[in-house]
């Protein structure tokens, strides 16, 4: 029950009604008490309420009212009992008395007022959107979700609290509710703590997100209904898609490792025997990229991760730029999500490693392998310096050596995973820095490395047409994770910065002559 009172100084001593009325009003002197009643009096009541009376003409005023229950008196006696005693509480002072209401007005009150009322508040308190999650789309867009106001009351005062998230405000946010407050103790087991509650009193109705807000960079909760989460389904089978890019993978696979066929791609249809000349460098590519996309989902199966079906995006250049993998479920927190994008390019840097020393070190098996200028080591930092450290003097510049086919192999799937380790987007390297730094540090860097792209793009093909891929597909925004605040472990920020440097050192150039002579001269 809520009273507007006037200052303390006007309830000293009791309210006293005017015997004219009915005696048994109670008085208020910061309690009710029952007040001189008469032996005579003939008023009973089953309950008694304080209700503003909205026709006083003086400001704000109560009045006592009765429910007289049912006793067979005559309909006379219970109009009488409904009339109740209205004193005004503004404008009074110390020790005066409130002059009574005219008995020959009889106010009444109905409960319909406050019943719209009530509804009123209950609509303004409901939040309504259509709109997902960033990164999430809905299966159904046509009707609004709703969260309740006594949903809402239930989350700010059984679900959250002051041992984990003290609520302060309260928005409507994409489809549910966005609270602000106090993030009490450490995210993770805030979180925990909040979901087991949430839960308990809801069931799996609603979801719970634990995220930075951008404007202040200050924890906030998000909950909305799991109706809004629901995967986005396509028209045409996952399979059959992926199926259908894998072959034409394939085909560039093979197409890649036939340089006869690449001045000409026309002729290639009248040639295709040729192209079983590619089947070597075609599966030892394919491998590191199979090893790379096996990594993704034993670390997903790890954590928790369900990941869709790989789609193999087909180069005329490089053979491949890789896989897009979609992540279908919502991943727990940051760590897991290193975790996951992470293991692919770490699988697929270990296999390619392993077999570009293998093929410096083991001699062509014809004897004369591919012939190249020393100079195109210069075109990656990682090949340039293990040439030079492996071959030592024969890398000389403006000097034609024989290497086995295997490095050139190796060096496209090391390319293809630097491409993929690229920090932009949903690319594995866009995933591995909002894991590491958050979500405003990866946008920024996707904005960096798409504007560096686009500038290279004007001396490299490659750089093109990834930049158009990573702006038309893997863009972004990530989807949001259920805990978005607590930082990985050490040892995984540790795999994830060295998964970015090794991205680096296969796409820079190796800036330093190969002959001592050459050296000299600068």
């Amino acid at each position: 029950m809520n009273l507007s009172l006037a200052a303390p100084s006007a309830f000293r001593g009791n309210l006293f009604v005017p015997r004219s009325r009915c005696t048994s009003c109670f008085e208020f002197d910061l309690r009710f008490q029952q007040s001189i009643a008469s032996s005579h009096s003939r008023c009973r009541w089953s309950s008694f309420k304080i209700i503003r009376n909205p026709r006083l003409s003086r400001g704000r005023g109560v009045a006592c009212s009765f429910a007289e229950p049912h006793n067979g008196s005559n309909d006379k006696e219970k109009e009488a009992d409904k009339y109740g005693e209205t004193l005004p509480l503004e404008d009074s002072s110390e020790g005066s008395i409130p002059p009574p209401v005219d008995a020959e007005q009889p106010i009444e009150f109905s409960d319909e007022n406050k019943d719209q009322s009530d509804v009123q508040n209950l609509d303004s308190n409901e939040v309504a959107s259509g709109s997902p999650l960033p990164g999430v789309k809905p299966q159904k867009l046509d009707e609004a979700i709703k969260i309740p106001k006594e949903a809402i009351e239930i989350l700010k005062s059984q679900v959250f609290g002051f041992d984990t998230f003290f609520v302060t405000s309260q928005d409507p946010y994409e489809g549910g509710v966005l609270f602000k407050g106090n993030l009490r103790g450490q995210a993770a087991k805030s979180y925990d703590k909040i979901s087991k509650r949430l839960k308990d009193k809801f069931g799996d109705e609603y979801k719970l997100f634990l995220l930075v807000n951008p404007e202040d960079d200050k924890p906030v909760a998000v909950v909305v209904p799991r109706t809004t989460l629901q995967p986005e389904t396509t028209a045409v089978p996952e399979w059959f898609a992926a199926g259908a890019f894998g072959l034409v993978t394939v085909f560039t696979l093979l197409l890649r490792n036939v340089p006869a066929l690449q001045s000409d791609l026309l002729s290639t249809f009248n040639n295709l025997n040729l192209l079983k000349d590619g089947l070597p460098g075609a599966l030892v590519t394919a491998l590191i990229l199979g090893v790379h996309e096996l990594g993704h989902f034993l670390a997903a199966k790890n954590a928790g991760v369900k990941l869709g079906v790989p789609y193999f995006v087909p180069s005329w250049q490089i053979g491949s730029f890789g896989a897009i993998t979609r992540i279908r479920n919502i991943v727990p927190n940051r760590e897991d999500l290193l975790k996951v994008a992470a293991a692919g390019p770490i699988a697929g840097y270990s296999l390619g490693l392993l077999l570009l020393l293998l093929g410096f070190v083991l001699p062509p098996s014809d004897g004369i392998g591919v012939v190249v200028d020393a100079s195109v080591f210069h075109e990656s930092f990682l090949a340039g310096g293990i040439a030079k450290l492996l071959l030592g003097n024969v890398l000389k510049e403006g000097t034609a050596i024989s290497i086995n086919p295997l490095v050139i192999w190796a060096w496209a799937g090391l390319l293809i995973n630097a491409i993929n380790s690229i920090p932009a987007g949903e690319l594995d390297g866009g995933r591995i820095s909002f894991a590491l730094w958050g979500r405003k540090a990866s946008l920024r860097f996707t904005g960096v490395s798409i504007a560096l792209l686009g500038l290279s793009s004007l001396l490299n093909d490659v750089a093109f047409y990834w930049v158009v891929l990573i702006f038309f597909l893997q863009r972004g925004p990530i989807a949001p994770l259920s805990e978005e605040i607590t930082d990985p472990d050490e040892k995984y920020v540790a795999i994830g910065v060295t998964v970015l440097l090794l991205g680096l050192l296969v796409c820079l150039p190796y800036p330093f002559p190969f002959t001592d002579e050459t050296l000299a001269s600068f």
